[in-house]
């Protein structure tokens, strides 16, 4: 819009509000926006407004004429110190100027005539002091201003003081600056109407009241001590007196001591009282403190290290709405504890504990305003033979029961209460073993409003029987890792319209993926992989204009996906097509723009040359064409890809050098085995601190293994096998402290193998392992939870049981031959393994003694090679070996008696030498072979 757009708004004679915020707007473009004189509310946060060496208040002088606004957000627009020109904003009540260039001692005359003022927001800047007082020392005229944020900034404790004057001020935030030591009450007592502080993320360590003071904060009714790490885990009874009439008290992530709730007691006006991850431990008290706080309506104490019973005498807290006990060592059966009584709870959550948990929960049976009930991951106790089914008088509207188990000869049973259940939002039975189970659609059919179903792991057999009766509501579907089986229900698509999240893969479904799922206008992430799945791939997916997550890995689709399909290519975050049988080329094109995070079409039938556009997808980080026939070199575009973290090119026919790319800085894993690739190593080809997995095995490379192999110090995984690699053992191979496997057989290397190759740890490593995985939010609680009422999620902005959804689509494989075999690891085998091949060279001279060193190799293969001597006896140290080949050299003597006692080998191979002498005595691992 040009400059004088603005001004033709001034003809919407109604205009109020105004939100122009984040665009690349400047103050000259801004200015005809003078017209408008209706504005109430004005948004230009996210703009560059105040730009260039010298900012005078001249800027946004024409704000002046907005007489009526009332809100002004100038958030994140680059305002330095000078403030801008407000002085005919005599209405004004809002103003933000958060996220700013503000820095120092910052002087509020400018604000002097919003006399109206009642909320001002300068978080997040660099301030260390504001003078709140005019030349001649008369405070300035802000008498209306109730809130004040000040968080993230530098001030120190002396911001008390220059905030005194503000006596109506209601709520001051000033988390996350430097203030520090002991703080007196008094600081406070010129904030008479204080009601609500935010003091978190200081260094405060005690607050305390001198002498006549214990009224300075007698309206405080909320206090924020969040992560507040250096606060006295002890603290005494008179600290808590300065506290007397607090109602909201949150002091989640301090670290605490247990002595806390035996005297928090005297807090008798507390309705909220909010520790979860306070490091407490103990059993709780039994008869003082926490028991006595008859106003109590919410308790979380979740994530602290809390044992035992839970005390009979917190059945007298009557008035608890929410109490959230999760992620504690709580033991006993639920049905023996005060919960009973508490009949008021709308929300709790029991997960993660050591409770014993009855299957039909009718311990709840009167508690009558139960919403959101939790009890993941405890013991269920199944009902005596005879118990009869009890109808609730509750009607939940979020149930989770993820990761059950039931007590010893127990059969799990879904709990009978569900079949009375009318108005569910959420539902997660995941990882229970139901035995058989068929998919339970009257939950579909008695819960309309249901949103989120997750049945993963659920053992549900059977085909996908669904009720007739559609369920506008669900979003989220999830009944991966069962055994259903037969076609996807043809009426699936109208029976669900508004999905988002589908997730059906792991179990036996067959037949054509149904057309419909393209038209599924909001669905954005699909899994269907791990199934019988046949046919073609719909037409109608790839045209899907909201799918952002696609998998389809393992099934037995086939035919060729381009053209039609380049939309898939174009618009997904993640796409796998792997271990199908799909075929043709992967033909070139000009796409719109890349989305493509992930790429996985691996073990299918494409061939042809890798496609150009691939090289353009600056954004990639997981790219695998792997098990294809795909054929021609390997283009210098690679190096364009700087985000890629994982690379699996291996078993194609790509043929011609590998390019060298240097500045692929976040590359962890670079698989291009079994290709036709050749010529040499002599230039670098990744040089990065991060790489872990160089697997370059069965190509044609030739020369001598580089140098700049030993310029990779996270190096773990260094696969060379059967190329045409010549000369020395590189002594330089030594220093790559991180590497735990090594495989240079079917060579030509030749000489002495160094004796600085003991120096290795070959120690275990996760970094092996890489597990592509991520995770969406299941807001499971936003909505519900503001309906209860419940202060708690409203204040914290959030809840420990809105889940994080896990899942994984990429995992790092690794070939590796032991025990006469070829064996594929990953996982966390892949962290453990350690071993050395160095068989099927020209390797001569003794076998160094130091390589007894080596304690945690697990494999040894120095097969097919011209080594002399005898076997050492230091091998006797090989503690965690399992396979060890010495076979087809020239070693003489007799075998070490000393080796039986390794006691974990199972595979000893020293066939084809010139050995002599009796045999090891029969004994430990010996005596087995």
């Amino acid at each position: 819009m040009v400059c004088s757009g603005f001004g033709k708004l001034s003809k919407l004679r109604h205009l109020e509000n105004l939100d122009l915020s984040y665009n690349r707007l400047n103050d000259s473009t801004l200015s005809s926006l003078s017209k408008v004189s209706t504005l109430k509310s004005l948004n230009l946060s996210g703009n560059v407004l105040f730009t260039g060496p010298h900012q005078t208040n001249a800027h946004l002088k024409w704000l002046s004429k907005l007489g009526n606004l009332e809100t002004l957000d100038l958030s994140e627009t680059k305002m330095k110190n000078n403030l801008l020109h407000l002085g005919g904003l005599s209405s004004l009540t809002t103003l933000k100027l958060e996220g700013n260039h503000l820095e120092g001692r910052i002087h509020l005359q400018e604000l002097c005539n919003l006399t109206n003022l009642k909320i001002l927001d300068l978080s997040d800047n660099r301030i260390e002091s504001i003078r709140s007082f005019h030349g001649n020392g008369r405070q300035l005229n802000l008498i209306n201003l109730e809130e004040i944020d000040l968080s993230d900034n530098m001030f120190n404790n002396s911001i008390l003081a220059e905030l005194s004057g503000f006596s109506n001020l209601k709520s001051l935030d000033i988390r996350w600056n430097k203030l520090n030591g002991s703080i007196d009450a008094k600081e406070f007592c010129g904030l008479n109407n204080l009601e609500t502080l935010y003091l978190s993320g200081n260094e405060v360590n005690q607050f305390f009241t001198s002498k006549g003071n214990i009224l300075c904060l007698r309206k405080l009714k909320t206090l924020y001590l969040t992560e507040s790490y250096y606060l006295n885990e002890t603290v005494a009874i008179q600290e808590l007196q300065v506290l007397s009439n607090v109602e909201n008290l949150f002091l989640d992530f301090t670290p605490l001591d247990i002595s806390l709730l035996k005297s928090i007691g005297i807090l008798t006006s507390l309705k909220i009282l909010s520790l979860s991850y306070c490091d407490l431990n103990d059993s709780l008290p039994a008869h003082q403190g926490l028991c006595y706080l008859n106003n109590l309506e919410e308790l979380n104490l979740n994530g602290n290290a809390l044992s035992g019973a839970i005390p009979s005498c917190l059945g007298n807290l009557t008035s608890l709405r929410y109490l959230d006990i999760s992620n504690n060592r709580f033991t006993g059966n639920i049905a023996s504890t005060p919960l009973t009584n508490l009949t008021m709870l709308q929300f709790i959550s029991l997960s993660k504990n050591q409770f014993q948990v009855p299957v039909s929960f009718n311990s709840f049976a009167n508690h009558s305003h139960l919403e959101v009930l939790l009890a993941d991951e405890n013991k269920l106790v199944a009902e005596p033979i005879g118990f009869h089914i009890w109808r609730p008088k509750f009607q939940l509207k979020i149930f989770s029961l993820f990761n059950c188990t039931i007590e010893e000869h127990g059969t799990l049973r879904l709990p009978n209460f569900l079949y009375f259940q009318h108005d569910l939002r959420s539902v997660d039975l995941s990882l229970c073993n139901f035995g058989e189970l068929r998919f339970p659609h009257w939950l579909l059919q008695n819960n309309t409003r249901l949103e989120k179903l997750i049945l993963k792991d659920s053992s549900i057999v059977g085909p996908l029987s669904l009720s007739p009766h559609p369920n506008s509501k669900l979003s989220v579907l999830d009944i991966s890792n069962n055994k259903i089986q037969d076609e996807i229900p043809r009426n699936f698509c109208s029976l669900f319209p508004h999905l988002q999240y589908l997730f059906m893969s792991q179990n036996a479904l067959t037949a054509n993926i149904p057309l419909c799922l393209g038209g599924l206008r909001r669905l954005g992430m699909l899994d269907l992989s791990h199934n019988s799945l046949f046919g073609e791939i719909p037409e109608e997916l790839g045209m899907s204009l909201s799918l952002f997550y696609l998998r389809l890995s393992n099934n037995s689709l086939s035919g060729k996906i381009f053209p039609k399909f380049y939309h898939l290519f174009n618009s997904l975050a993640a796409l796998y097509l792997d271990g199908n049988k799909l075929e043709g080329k992967i033909l070139d094109f000009s796409p719109i723009s890349f989305k493509n995070l992930e790429l996985d079409v691996s073990d299918n039938h494409f061939y042809g040359k890798l496609p150009r556009w691939l090289w353009n997808n600056t954004e990639l980080e997981i790219l695998d064409f792997s098990k294809n026939h795909f054929e021609g070199p390997i283009p210098m575009g690679l190096c364009n890809l700087v985000n890629l973290e994982f690379l699996d090119l291996s078993l194609n026919h790509l043929s011609g050098t590998i390019p060298s790319c240097s500045n692929l800085q976040r590359v962890l894993h670079v698989h291009l085995a079994k290709n036709k690739l050749g010529g040499t190593l002599s230039d670098a080809l990744f040089i990065n601190s991060s790489l872990v997995t160089l697997d370059l095995s069965e190509n044609n490379i030739t020369g001598r293994i580089p140098d700049w192999i030993s310029t990779l110090p996270a190096l773990s995984v260094f696969l060379l096998k059967a190329n045409q690699f010549e000369g020395e053992f590189p002594v330089h191979l030594c220093r790559l402290q991180s590497l735990s496997i090594l495989d240079l057989s079917q060579n030509k290397l030749s000489g002495h193998i160094p004796s600085c190759l003991s120096n290795l740890t070959l120690k275990p490593r996760s970094e092996k392992s890489y597990t592509g995985s991520s995770e969406f939010g299941l807001l499971l609680f936003d909505e519900v939870m503001v309906d209860m009422g419940l202060m708690m999620y409203n204040l914290i902005g959030g809840s420990e049981d809105d889940k994080d959804y896990p899942f994984t689509f990429q995992e790092e494989e690794v070939e590796f031959s032991t025990k006469g075999a070829r064996y594929t690891y990953k996982g966390n085998i892949l962290e453990l393994l350690s071993a050395i091949d160095l068989s099927c060279n020209q390797f001569t001279g003794i076998i160094p003694p130091g390589l007894g060193n080596l304690s945690e190799i697990r494999g040894l293969n120095l097969s097919h090679n011209n080594f002399t001597g005898p076997i050492p006896t230091t091998f006797s140290k090989l503690k965690q070996i399992e396979s060890l080949d010495l076979s087809y050299n020239n070693l003489n003597g007799r075998i070490p008696p000393q080796l039986t006692e390794v006691t974990t080998l199972e595979v000893l191979s020293v066939a084809h030498n010139n050995l002599s002498g009796p045999l090891p005595d029969r004994k430990n691992q010996f005596g087995t072979f």
